[in-house]
């Protein structure tokens, strides 16, 4: 084996023992992300569901009445509380956050007058910090109801509105955002990882040391990326084997497209973190450098939150980001089944981006 690269292979074998001793490293580059994993998971995994806690007060006596409240306690979308006997005893936990709304069945809800079936209006009450809970328990009562009158009174209905999902795979919301939590994890790795480590080594004279023997820079760099791919390969590998075990990740793409795109953003992401700890001394001049460049990637890059929600000036702004085509491609390959030809504008944007990182990262690097 060539010397040079025999050298490198030693430090990738160095650099990842001190990873896999380093439990602080460990946590914050494994752990941390699965914590993310679990809240998104939670939120968006295909198990959850949205409920409202509620009062029902029931002022009716009418057989009707007492089916509906009957019928209202077993489904999944109403916790329905037994703690408030009135109007008032709801008023008061609503305004102390306990409950999202009260629904008040009127003396007359259920009664059968001038026709042959029952009738009424339920009420939903709700203070002004619920109000967004409150229109969406009303739709979906309205839609309750919809099925209950078409029992009892059959119209015409001239115009009316279907559904189709375009999507064959059965996708969930969870499958779409489990891209911007690996686009978090490769930031962690490629961009914390870097910046603990160096300022550490120059303050040990480590890298002082480093620096009188043969060893060049694009070695050290060559030997850095090795051992943060072996990292991001077990930890990549830990989310997504909790993703589809626990929340039923559903991957279209090849998965073997989806591992080296994610590689190559990571590499690209590295050089960031390789040209911050290179140049700063020590902790307190990397950290807020850090925060400046990390920030807006993980807010305006479609982490977190989708970019369509974005205003379009600011879509068109965050589209350039380095970590943006990370997720979009990502996204692309494992949603839409893509191929790396497919998504040949994001690899092009990141290799791009790549280019002029690594070139920005040879210039600022120093050993001390």
């Amino acid at each position: 084996m060539n010397r040079k690269l025999f050298t490198v292979a030693v430090f990738v074998k160095i650099n990842t023992r001190r990873f896999f001793r380093d439990k602080t490293a460990i946590f914050f580059t494994v752990a941390f992300p699965l914590i993310f994993l679990f809240v998104f998971g939670g939120i968006f995994g295909k198990n959850s569901e949205t409920s409202f806690k509620v009062a029902l007060v029931n002022d009716s006596h009418s057989a009707f009445s007492q089916q509906f409240v009957s019928e209202a306690k077993k489904t999944k979308f109403l916790k329905v509380s037994d703690d408030a006997h009135s109007l008032a005893d709801a008023k008061e936990r609503m305004n102390r956050g306990e409950l999202d709304a009260t629904i008040v069945l009127p003396p007359d809800f259920g009664t059968i007058k001038n026709s042959k079936y029952p009738s009424g209006q339920a009420v939903v009450y709700y203070s002004q910090n619920n109000a967004s809970a409150a229109q969406t328990l009303t739709t979906v009562l309205e839609g309750e109801f919809k099925d209950v009158n078409a029992r009892f009174v059959k119209a015409d209905t001239p115009f009316t509105v279907t559904s189709h999902q375009t999507n064959d795979k059965g996708l969930s919301q969870f499958d779409y955002v489990f891209a911007g939590l690996l686009g978090f994890s490769i930031i962690g790795m490629g961009i914390f990882g870097p910046i603990n480590v160096f300022p550490e080594l120059k303050k040990q004279g480590i890298l002082r040391r480093f620096h009188t023997t043969p060893l060049r820079v694009w070695q050290y760099f060559l030997a850095t990326m090795g051992s943060q791919v072996v990292i991001g390969l077990v930890s990549m590998g830990v989310m997504f084997a909790v993703a589809i075990t626990v929340f039923h990740l559903h991957v279209v793409g090849n998965y073997l497209e989806l591992a080296l795109f994610l590689l190559l953003g990571l590499m690209m992401i590295l050089g960031i973190g390789l040209a911050l700890g290179g140049w700063a001394k020590n902790e307190r001049q990397v950290a807020p450098l850090a925060n400046i460049v990390v920030f807006p990637m993980m807010f305006l890059s479609g982490t977190f939150f989708p970019r369509f929600l974005m205003p379009e000036w600011l879509q068109s702004v965050s589209a350039f980001l380095p970590l943006t085509p990370v997720i979009e491609g990502a996204r692309l390959i494992a949603t839409e089944g893509k191929s790396l030809i497919d998504v040949g504008p994001q690899v092009g944007l990141v290799a791009l981006w790549a280019v002029v990182i690594y070139a920005i990262a040879f210039r600022v690097f120093r050993w001390e």
